[in-house]
């Protein structure tokens, strides 16, 4: 995707944040700088416990770090009331969750069209604009039907539907495929694509590696640090591919073999001058 716009919309600066008090406090971001750009894809990886959630929490205001800069915009994230904080989540920001998080006793239509409710339209424009989105995901059909009705991968597309609703530039997705099979984790994995390619900023928190794949940046974290951040480019729709100018495997084999046959055309040719001697 050609970025129209190198913007950063995030940036951090040695950002931290710890849980716990005296002998049980303890740290789950350590100094974390980091820049995002206006319309990448970021996959960030790494186990269980290294602080990915925990970050994604900050950069989406439903946390706050103890120390070090998070600006929004170029705006100061410390200094917005919690009035504006609100007003971003809103409107700005999208989540999706890996457990859905869709309300049990409303149904689908109603489910999408639940966050305008906050930004203050009325109920039937909330329904109209929500059955527009839930079109996007071939979802028509499926309006009046209640959570419990759907599949697994249909129910985290309501959840993207309701994510997208009010048109945020940030999607924040927290294992968004961790429960669903292979086949749904991919067709998910499309929808967020085809997002991206709309322009979103999207920032995926994932535990399996297949899903990097549709990022262009993947970030690994290791005890509340990035151990590592690589970029990627695609060539002619072809898959990403890891800038690096290190030799792959295959490269190493081919120059290896090409070599050896160099070497046995040279000695072939020593043996013959030898014997012509």
């Amino acid at each position: 995707m050609t970025k129209s716009s190198q913007t950063p919309v995030i940036s951090l600066r040695s950002l931290t944040k710890r849980y716990g008090v005296g002998d049980a406090e303890h740290t789950v971001l350590d100094s974390i700088d980091l820049t995002v750009k206006q319309g990448e894809f970021i996959a960030i990886m790494g186990p269980s416990g290294c602080g990915k959630t925990s970050l994604l929490n900050i950069l989406g205001l439903l946390d706050t770090p103890d120390e070090g800069e998070y600006k929004l915009n170029n705006e100061p994230v410390a200094k917005l009331s919690n009035i504006r904080r609100a007003d971003i989540r809103s409107q700005e920001i999208g989540f999706v969750f890996q457990s859905f998080n869709l309300v049990p006793r409303l149904n689908v239509i109603e489910n999408v069209a639940l966050p305008l409710t906050y930004t203050g339209y009325r109920r039937t424009r909330s329904l109209k604009i929500a059955s527009k989105m839930l079109s996007t995901f071939h979802l028509n059909e499926r309006e009046y039907y209640m959570p419990w009705q759907l599949s697994g991968g249909q129910t985290q597309r309501v959840a993207i539907a309701r994510a997208l609703v009010n048109n945020p530039s940030i999607i924040l997705a927290d294992e968004p495929t961790g429960n669903l099979d292979s086949k749904s984790s991919h067709v998910i994995m499309e929808e967020l694509s085809d997002i991206h390619k709309r322009g979103n900023t999207i920032i995926m928190v994932t535990h399996n590696p297949a899903m990097t794949t549709y990022a262009d940046r993947v970030i690994t974290m290791l005890d509340g640090r990035i151990d590592s951040d690589t970029s990627k480019t695609t060539i002619k729709n072809t898959k990403s591919v890891e800038i690096s100018d290190k030799p792959t495997l295959g490269e190493r084999n081919k120059s290896t073999k090409k070599d050896k046959k160099a070497k046995d055309k040279k000695s072939k040719k020593t043996t013959k001058e030898n014997t012509k001697a």
